[in-house]
């Protein structure tokens, strides 16, 4: 897995440049259509990005996010943060447009995270196909905000701002109401805590990097609470156990290291934190049914 690119190397890879003052580093967006960036044959790395992407594609194409491969063919909307490892595989003519931002284009606006909105939120879905309605309103949205951002209006980043939110607003739109409902009891927020917590320590993107939170009642020391409290909160909330949800996480990042880096086994179990391969092994193992090498194998 390739280190995070910076905006800055984002521009210098794109058009042999830095930023060119669109923005501020810190509240940095711009907007481009994929024609501008795309160069045919040269395949771009699964990694992370410091800043958040938003865009419309077109084509023949396959998302690698996290530990998921998903394809697309035909107009999708995708949403992808500075959180998660990501690359498009193109199989043909791609066509589209994409904004990406920094977490300060949006912090000074809201009054929560960006990582609060569902289609940011760990583990959310981040690819939604379009019908040709929607495809025909997302390309108005881009159109507007490629043509408001060459323009001297003093206030156009705050249009701007409002063309992404609708964006935004069109995916959740697209999701089942049920995925939306905020729950406000005591369990709930436990387990939101617990669950952004356990988010946090991922992805891994060095081979000398290990996780330092492992079990349950790592969790809950961190979370200043007791075992057994953690451990209720999120069986009610989720049906399963705290144990559980680390070992599903535990075991989706070590398909993405498998699948995406030339790490050796030893090192993806180190950095996960089993301190012997053996165990990483045997972990992987009752998992999925094959040893680590055998996956690896497998997917390619």
């Amino acid at each position: 897995m390739s280190g995070i690119e910076s905006i800055e190397e984002f521009y210098h890879h794109k058009f042999n440049r830095a930023p060119n003052g669109v923005a501020q580093e810190s509240d940095h967006f711009n907007v481009f259509d994929l024609a501008e960036v795309l160069k045919p044959g040269i395949p771009r790395p699964y990694q992370r990005r410091d800043f958040y992407k938003i865009m419309l594609i077109r084509g023949d194409n396959i998302f690698h996010y996290a530990d998921k491969s998903i394809a697309a063919n035909g107009a999708a909307l995708t949403f992808f943060t500075p959180d998660v490892p990501y690359k498009c595989e193109q199989r043909g003519i791609t066509t589209g447009s994409f904004c990406i931002f920094k977490e300060g284009f949006f912090s000074d606006h809201i009054r929560s995270s960006l990582k609060d909105l569902p289609v940011f939120a760990p583990g959310a879905n981040a690819i939604f196909l379009l019908n040709e309605q929607q495809e025909r309103l997302v390309v108005d949205i881009f159109q507007k905000m490629q043509q408001e951002i060459v323009t001297d209006y003093p206030f156009k980043y705050n249009l701007i701002r409002s063309y992404v939110t609708e964006l935004i607003h069109q995916a959740m739109k697209m999701q089942p109401m049920e995925q939306l409902y905020q729950h406000t009891d005591a369990n709930t927020r436990i387990t939101a805590v617990f669950r952004d917590l356990l988010e946090r320590q991922f992805p891994i993107a060095s081979n000398e990097q290990q996780l330092k939170l492992r079990s349950a009642m790592d969790y809950a020391e961190r979370l200043n609470i007791h075992v057994n409290h953690l451990n209720r909160a999120v069986r009610t909330t989720t049906g399963k156990t705290t144990t559980k949800l680390i070992s599903e996480r535990l075991l989706s990042e070590a398909r993405a290291l498998l699948a995406h880096t030339n790490w050796n086994v030893a090192e993806i179990g180190y950095c996960l934190g089993f301190e012997e391969a053996g165990n990483f092994n045997h972990f992987f193992k009752k998992n999925t049914g094959i040893t680590p090498g055998n996956y690896r194998q497998q997917i390619s």
